[in-house]
């Protein structure tokens, strides 16, 4: 049984939901979100085409360089504060074509 989807391994949704999420034009974008946050301010990174463990590593990497928390939600990586800039020149390092998304 898969924790996750509670379905046979077998029959498993979530390694294709992961896979989904992953398809896009092959940039990464990164944005700043307050809405829906009581005004705090949360980085996102969309559009990384990862799986899962390697989503959650590298979003742990990410958190240690801002010195912030944060999490992984269906495919988005969540970092606590406005880091947007430093992630964009962390993901470029490491060779995403990543750039700075909304305004």
């Amino acid at each position: 049984m898969c924790p996750t989807c509670r379905r046979p391994v077998v029959q498993c949704v979530c390694k294709q939901a992961a896979k989904a999420a992953a398809v896009g034009d092959g940039t990464v974008r990164v944005w700043r979100e307050t809405k829906g946050r009581g005004g705090k301010a949360v980085t996102v990174v969309r559009g990384l085409a990862l799986d899962g463990a390697a989503l959650v590593k590298l979003a742990q990497e990410l958190k240690a360089a801002c010195g912030s928390g944060g999490t992984v939600k269906d495919g988005l990586i969540e970092v606590q504060g406005d880091h947007a800039d430093k992630i964009v020149a962390l993901l470029v390092q490491q060779g995403h074509a990543a750039k700075r998304a909304g305004g």
